[in-house]
């Protein structure tokens, strides 16, 4: 069974229509597919999805899952970001835009000195915010700098204590990437082994056992070339295989060829007797 929960489109940083991404998943015989645009944000930026887009992406994606009904199951959903002082709560685009399902992510972290601020100013967020994402190191490198004066364990804990307030307050249906602190670090500034990281690491674990939430298996960082392993990685896996976490992978699509990137994750699962693989909503 073919399916994917993690796709992206040209409403927001996507790459293709919806239409042609139900098209591509149609011609590959998925049978379920769903549609995570990147939430609106209350200040300007080119990866989400524009607030005056929102309606037109719901409605868009409503009418492909009337039409495909039959050949393919589609489901409306959004991905997320939680931002501390600047969108804290899901549950305003979840009812506006009458979602199937959320991914909760975390992209973009505030200065610590600054949320505040931002409560009050949200359309000056970019420049207070540390992008850990993106196609760009300098970027990750330039905003540590900027933001924590280099002091990557005060940056990586706030990234985790970020997904935590996240994971416990809005319970997402899936959790998105919650490791990919490590993507530009290219075990430059820390080893993913080392004592005080696992240990944050292991914190979220346990909070997403505690909620129920599902946690993905985004397979993006390795068919881009930005990372050698999963979202999270193949050893935390396994570690939440013995604590009965419920998994999913997804590819993180932002072009229709991205649906069948899945880099062996499912043969991976399967090899570590994985318990719990989530394939449907």
């Amino acid at each position: 069974m073919k399916t994917n929960y993690h796709t992206h489109s040209n409403y927001c940083d996507g790459k293709a229509s919806p239409r042609e991404m139900v098209e591509f998943a149609v011609a590959h015989g998925f049978s379920h597919l769903g549609f995570s645009g990147h939430a609106p944000l209350p200040y300007e930026n080119s990866f989400s999805i524009k607030n005056n887009q929102y309606t037109d992406y719901c409605d868009t994606v409503r009418a492909l899952k009337e039409e495909f009904a039959g050949r393919i199951a589609i489901s409306l959903g959004l991905e997320i970001d939680y931002i501390p002082g600047l969108h804290e709560d899901f549950k305003p685009l979840i009812e506006r835009g009458g979602l199937d399902y959320t991914i909760g992510s975390v992209h973009l972290i505030p200065n610590p000195d600054s949320i505040e601020y931002l409560r009050d100013h949200p359309a000056e967020a970019a420049d207070y915010l540390w992008m850990i994402d993106g196609s760009r190191y300098q970027t990750y490198d330039e905003g540590l700098q900027r933001h924590y004066h280099g002091d990557i364990r005060r940056g990586v804990r706030d990234f985790f204590y970020q997904n935590n307030a996240m994971i416990e307050s809005q319970r997402p249906t899936i959790i998105g990437h919650f490791d990919k602190i490590v993507m530009h670090n290219r075990d430059r500034y820390f080893q993913y082994d080392e004592p005080w990281f696992r240990n944050l690491l292991y914190e979220t674990v346990e909070l997403i056992k505690e909620v129920g939430s599902i946690c993905e298996v985004n397979t993006r960082g390795i068919y881009k070339g930005r990372h050698y392993d999963y979202y999270p990685a193949k050893s935390t896996i396994k570690h939440m295989n013995g604590l009965g976490i419920p998994v999913m992978v997804s590819t993180d699509a932002h072009a229709p060829e991205d649906l069948i990137k899945t880099e062996g994750a499912e043969d991976f699962l399967r090899e570590i007797n994985y318990k719990e693989i989530i394939t449907q909503l």
